[in-house]
């Protein structure tokens, strides 16, 4: 009997992946430390020192499980977006929320509609559960909802992705244009709205809650990872109406959420002027990464993200080089996108001014590293 005839077709069928290789695999494959960890889109800026004080709180009471309900931070959260705990879902960021609904809404063989480049772990979440994704390129370096709607229409689809602020190449539609193509969806589709960098672009490309809050098919996913700085708690939420949100009470995890980010989400949630000044200083990183590009030749795309995607000129080769030599030369992390013609670009997460430093005297080397290729 086969080692693997114990596992469905599916999953025998799947390959065994990682979406990302994390900072970690990469030290312990390169045999290097990393000296600036931008690749990541987390929060080089930490969380605020409040919460801090409530994660040492809570360390002591680990022993006990989360409250399976989220009670407390339902509140909360409903208190800060305008709405009811009713309205909220709460998840083990949004890469597992996302899971949950593609769970919820595919079965083998459903066509799923995303953007061709965009967030891989959606596709993963897609593909574990047998889901055949439709692609379609993204518009000058957006995400083309014209086509995103065409081909929801054309494949009958239940499910699309749409990420509003963009990940990997931080654009953004204005808010109405969001409201435009969510209310142009057939009922029976579900939109997941991945708003993860929601704090960090411009108010104006964000619906409010009130605004989509009658449509049982959309839902919208936030996290507490970037701007909040608390990428490794793994708190996320998602927004909808309460026979939506009531849906992942069906299949979720009830005791995923940990105690301790828990804890220190609410604490998150209370320094909203701790939030503010991160959000001053991503603003100011990102110019100061963008002017370190320009320097080095290269050309930043405007974002409204915690990151720049930045255009190499060339290829996928060329910016593949220039990765490498930041890691293998500077111990300098970053990412690129996975497919052409994004993977032109190299994608660099803002941080503190020690990591911009490393980064301004590092950059240019890389380029004519790769140049002489």
């Amino acid at each position: 009997m086969s080692a693997f005839s114990r596992f469905t077709p599916l999953v025998n069928a799947l390959p065994s992946t990682i979406p990302f290789v994390g900072p970690e695999a990469i030290e312990r494959q390169r045999g290097r430390t990393i000296a600036a960890r931008i690749g990541a889109n987390e929060s080089g800026f930490g969380p605020a020192p409040s919460v801090i004080e409530a994660i040492s709180r809570a360390a002591g009471e680990t022993w006990k499980y989360n409250d399976p309900e989220n009670h407390d931070l339902k509140q909360a959260l409903a208190a800060h977006l305008g709405t009811t705990p009713a309205n909220i879902a709460i998840g083990e960021g949004i890469d597992g929320l996302l899971g949950q609904i593609v769970r919820l809404v595919i079965e083998p063989g459903l066509p799923v509609v995303t953007s061709l480049g965009g967030y891989p772990t959606f596709n993963f979440h897609v593909a574990g559960h047998g889901g055949r994704l439709v692609t379609v390129p993204y518009a000058g370096d957006r995400e083309d909802l014209d086509g995103l709607l065409d081909a929801v229409l054309r494949e009958d689809a239940p499910l699309v992705y749409f990420a509003n602020p963009d990940n990997p190449m931080g654009s953004w539609w204005d808010g109405a244009r969001v409201i435009g193509f969510a209310r142009a969806l057939p009922s029976t589709t579900l939109l997941i709205l991945d708003e993860a960098y929601c704090e960090t672009g411009p108010q104006s490309a964000l619906p409010a809650i009130a605004e989509l809050s009658d449509m049982p098919n959309v839902v919208r996913t936030r996290t507490f990872s970037k701007a909040y700085g608390l990428a490794g708690a793994r708190v996320g939420y998602a927004v909808g109406t309460p026979g939506t949100v009531q849906a992942f009470d069906k299949i979720r995890n009830h005791f995923g959420m940990n105690r301790i980010g828990t804890a220190a989400a609410l604490a998150a949630l209370a320094d909203q002027d701790y939030l503010q000044d991160v959000v001053t200083r991503i603003t100011a990183s990102r110019e100061r990464i963008s002017a370190i590009a320009r320097k080095a030749g290269l050309a930043p795309l405007t974002s409204a993200t915690n990151f720049v995607a930045i255009d190499c000129g060339r290829d996928a080769l060329f910016s593949r080089v220039i990765v490498d030599r930041l890691i293998d030369d500077h111990g300098i992390f970053i990412r690129m996108p996975g497919v052409a013609p994004l993977n032109r670009c190299i994608r660099i997460s803002t941080g503190p001014e020690t990591d911009m430093a490393l980064l301004e005297e590092a950059l240019p080397q890389a380029v004519a590293a790769a140049s002489r290729q």
